[in-house]
């Protein structure tokens, strides 16, 4: 878990769900921001906002539905880890499920993702990715070496 306390008067609460995607190899699929969006070329575990009235896994079902063409049931979304981030404009909630079971296969959506990696926990450091998507590398990582 990460925590900065660099929260200001008026930062919104951004809410978003992420999925540990995991391979029967045991890799994790990551995709790569767009170039034009906020924080763009990063690499991130898929997933996205949860709107008004969703729960998390819901919203992750959906987004990933969205962004790769997969479907996911809901109960097949196992809670692992979350991050807290302070972003300079919003404070960021990411809860990180992990998923190893899913219908399809994984293709990009040009507007969400340019690019996908299948990586194994250890080569997620290879890859530069947000702050707060970082300790949740660091968490998958002794999670394969357990």
């Amino acid at each position: 878990m990460q925590t900065r306390d660099n929260t200001g008067p008026g930062r919104r609460l951004l809410l978003v769900a992420a999925a540990a995607l995991i391979d029967a190899q045991g890799r994790v699929l990551i995709t790569q921001r767009p170039a034009h969006k906020q924080m763009g070329g990063l690499w991130e575990f898929p997933g996205g906002k949860v709107e008004l009235g969703e729960a998390p896994e819901q919203a992750l079902a959906r987004e990933l539905k969205e962004e790769l063409d997969l479907t996911v049931e809901a109960d097949a979304l196992d809670p692992f880890a979350f991050a807290s981030h302070a972003y300079p404009d919003f404070h960021l909630l990411m809860p990180l499920y992990i998923a190893t079971r899913w219908k399809g296969e994984p293709k990009l959506d040009p507007n969400s993702a340019q690019a996908m990696a299948w990586a194994a926990p250890p080569a997620l450091r290879d890859y530069a990715m947000p702050p707060a998507d970082i300790v949740l590398v660091e968490r998958l990582i002794e999670r394969s070496a357990a």
